[in-house]
């Protein structure tokens, strides 16, 4: 799964580096962000009439149908069922995104003291990505929001945790965002993710709280 995550770079190093972001938002004044948690703001990319955009909203999505704040745990949504998913069907259909990142986090139970250790979980050299996501627009609440999709964990990880976010391949971003792809051809595209990729360290305790930040919380143990 994905619990929280990393914005370590600027969104004009997301710019370079993934090329999907629309050139009116490559200037977007974004600082780091070590301890992105559940319910809180983020930027993520959506294709818009006018190509594609930076749109902002709390990463826990809340479908457009909605009359009230989704109750149950909305900041991942299971690929697998997804596509046919009552709270996220109609965001897999036509509102897929793109959520720029440079790592996330994991945790383990310790064995000395049955406390969890969360461990950082990043591509070799700290190279940014993105997360296949969906996002909804609720008028009602005046909300948008977002999710990430994740799918079972690669064999390099799958000892911190049995699920993984889906780390989608840049070859596929532009027909992840189309609208235009149809169901079954998006579902086709998520297996084609950059888990084997992965690395990961362990990290201090303090990122076990939502309020701790600062660039020290990805330094290694």
């Amino acid at each position: 799964m994905c619990g929280r995550f990393i914005i370590k770079g600027s969104w004009a190093e997301y710019y370079n580096a993934l090329m999907i972001i629309g050139e009116a938002d490559r200037g977007l004044n974004t600082a780091p962000r070590y301890n992105v948690a559940p319910t809180q703001d983020v930027k993520f990319i959506a294709r818009q009439e006018d190509g594609n955009r930076t749109l902002e909203g709390q990463w826990w999505l809340v479908p457009w149908w909605a009359k009230e704040k989704t109750k149950f745990a909305a900041f991942n949504a299971r690929s697998e069922t997804a596509y046919k998913s009552g709270a996220f069907r109609d965001a897999f259909k036509s509102k897929r995104c793109l959520i720029p990142a440079d790592g996330y986090y994991e945790w383990t139970k310790n064995a000395e003291d049955g406390k969890k250790d969360p461990w950082c979980i990043t591509l070799p050299d700290w190279q940014p990505f993105a997360f296949a996501g969906l996002w909804a627009q609720n008028d009602h609440l005046g909300i948008t929001s977002c999710t990430i999709l994740t799918a079972p964990a690669a064999p390099e990880i799958e000892h911190l945790h049995h699920r993984m976010p889906i780390i989608l391949n840049p070859a596929r971003f532009q027909e992840w965002l189309n609208p235009e792809t149809s169901v079954s051809d998006a579902r086709e595209i998520l297996p084609d993710n950059r888990g084997g990729e992965l690395v990961s360290y362990r990290v201090g305790r303090e990122v076990n709280n939502s309020r701790s930040s600062g660039a020290e919380l990805i330094e290694p143990v």
